[in-house]
């Protein structure tokens, strides 16, 4: 069984979530989202976070009518209200969100404040992470090795 935690997969990451102000331009969280190779940046407003604003806003933002990205704010277009996880789901629980909510960023949650954002993509490395992992144990606990020699013996009548 796969028991890792929000809160193991946020450690093992151990980077903070990208952030910018909400008068941050598009075209300076793009330059900043190619600079980290990230997908996301969050909106933190007085040392909370109020918004999330993606490379999908970017998209569905551009064909608009008067769109400039360096003087358009990503707080104009962001997402809100966030999507968010306890630190003590599992793997499957943070899967299920991620469809259930249609998302592919969870901000992680402990104790009233958030500890680190979770992209789909690092839920599922995690998870087969893991299973590689166990299979490589039970590989180590069985050989096939004694049981090569076996082999059914027909009867004859």
């Amino acid at each position: 069984m796969i028991n890792i935690t929000a809160e193991e997969i946020v450690k093992d990451i151990g980077e903070e979530p990208l952030c910018v102000s909400p008068e941050t331009t598009v075209y300076e969280a793009v330059k900043l989202m190619l600079e980290k190779n990230s997908h996301a940046v969050l909106i933190r407003k007085d040392g909370e976070y109020v918004g999330i604003w993606t490379e999908r806003d970017l998209m569905k933002n551009t064909v608009l009518d008067g769109y400039d990205p360096k003087t358009t704010k990503v707080s104009d277009h962001m997402s809100f209200p966030l999507k968010s996880a306890p630190h003590t789901d599992n793997i499957f629980r943070l899967i299920d969100k991620f469809l259930g909510y249609q998302t592919r960023h969870l901000l992680i949650e402990k104790k009233g404040k958030y500890i680190g954002l979770l992209y789909s993509r690092d839920v599922i490395r995690s998870g087969f992470t893991e299973r590689t992992k166990q299979l490589r144990e039970l590989d180590e606990m069985v050989s096939l090795e004694f049981y090569e020699n076996w082999k059914w013996k027909k009867k004859h009548s």
